[in-house]
């Protein structure tokens, strides 16, 4: 079993304090009003002539209905901590795989040597390769002249939602500064403990040079901590437009220089040794987009198969959350509490003489009630009884 919560961290920890000091609270509250009844009962008399006047015995019944109150209590604290119990196990390809995506959103990725453009067809293989990668933690990096960052998470759907929402247009700053994603990479892995632990790769997709900054420099520091990064290379020395792409996502045509020239994109020689050299000093590998493809289906393909082949199976305990039982049995224990009287409900003891003339009177003792005659009453009651 365990809970929703981790109780030796915030918030877990806060959680908890605050759920025993309101339940030990109310059980100190109820201790101590049973503490001031017997002192009030002593102070009232001795205590067995006490017990012996009282028609039944009330603080066993106040001990029961405050127990079932705190235990109520405590119930409901357990089930809103949302307790999860084992129902299975599955078996998950690696656990110990780290990669941290950084993609290009430079202008030049709304190009459309890649059908639809460069960077929707890139966002879509992302996706792709991060469900195909079932149980490595990935991170996340959109880059342009400046970089935005998703720290390191185990949830692929948030990384792959991160960069669905984004768009080139949405980058602050304009550019392709590799080197500066680079380093954003390599701070999110070294600020994460676990990834200390586990092989480590960064997968750059990208279409150009850098514009500013070393990269070769990152890469050497990347590789001395053992990180592998994989270029992938969209793009080709072919020169294509750069549509203009408004915010609602239309193409409004082509985007233009100060001098009106239309603005193209192309892979310069420089830019494909740069990112050749990047993949070479990390021993990772550098995949060129040809034909229409962007080359990270390729990329995917190999990571898929260094976590079969290379990286150590897991397998995880399936849990489900459990918390209508604990909340379940707060409701009952209330209901019980609720049912359970103060005092029993069995009619008060009667003395026999008041109850003998508490009978319809017959006879001569009815005459003698009637005269008022205490003593024949009294005598005809008697002889009623012989």
């Amino acid at each position: 079993m365990k809970f929703a919560y981790d109780f030796l961290a915030f918030p877990g920890v806060l959680y908890a304090l605050v759920g025993a000091l309101v339940v030990g609270g109310f059980a100190s509250l109820l201790v101590v009003a049973a503490l001031r009844r017997r002192r009030d009962t002593a102070r009232f008399g001795e205590a067995k002539l006490v017990e012996r006047l009282r028609s039944f015995d009330a603080d066993t019944r106040r001990s029961v209905k405050g127990l079932l109150l705190v235990l109520a209590l405590a119930a409901a604290f357990f089930a809103l901590a949302r307790p999860q119990f084992g129902r299975g196990v599955k078996h998950v390809p690696a656990t110990n795989l780290d990669v941290v995506i950084v993609l290009d959103y430079s202008k030049s990725m709304y190009a459309r040597d890649v059908v639809p453009s460069r960077i929707s067809r890139a966002k879509a293989e992302v996706a792709r390769l991060i469900r195909e990668l079932r149980g490595a933690r990935f991170g996340a990096i959109a880059f342009a002249g400046e970089p935005m960052s998703f720290p390191m998470t185990s949830d692929g759907a948030a990384i792959a939602q991160f960069f669905r929402g984004l768009e080139p247009n949405d980058m602050p700053v304009g550019g392709t500064a590799t080197s500066r994603a680079l380093e954003r990479a390599r701070e999110l892995l070294e600020r994460d403990p676990k990834s200390k632990e586990h092989v480590r790769i960064i997968v750059l997709v990208t279409d150009g040079e850098d514009t500013e900054g070393d990269p070769t420099r990152v890469a050497n520091e990347l590789a001395a901590e053992g990180t592998r990064v994989d270029v992938v290379q969209i793009g080709t020395r072919a020169p294509e437009p750069i549509p203009n792409v408004g915010a609602d996502g239309r193409v409004l045509g082509i985007r233009q220089d100060e001098n009106g020239k239309p603005l193209m994109t192309q892979l310069s020689t420089e830019a494909e040794a740069e990112l050749a050299k990047i993949a070479e000093i990390t021993h990772g590998k550098l995949v060129t987009g040809t034909k229409g493809e962007t080359g990270i289906d390729e990329v995917t393909r190999d990571l898929k198969r260094l976590m079969n082949q290379e990286l150590s199976e897991r397998v995880e305990t399936v849990f489900a959350e459990e918390y209508a039982w604990p909340l379940g049995l707060a409701l009952v224990l209330l209901v019980a509490e609720g049912l359970l009287p103060d005092a029993p409900k069995t009619p008060p003891r009667v003395p026999l003489p008041v109850t003998a003339l508490a009978k319809r009177p017959r006879g001569r003792r009815r005459r003698a009630l009637a005269r008022a005659d205490a003593d024949g009453a009294s005598g005809a009651t008697r002889g009623g009884a012989a």
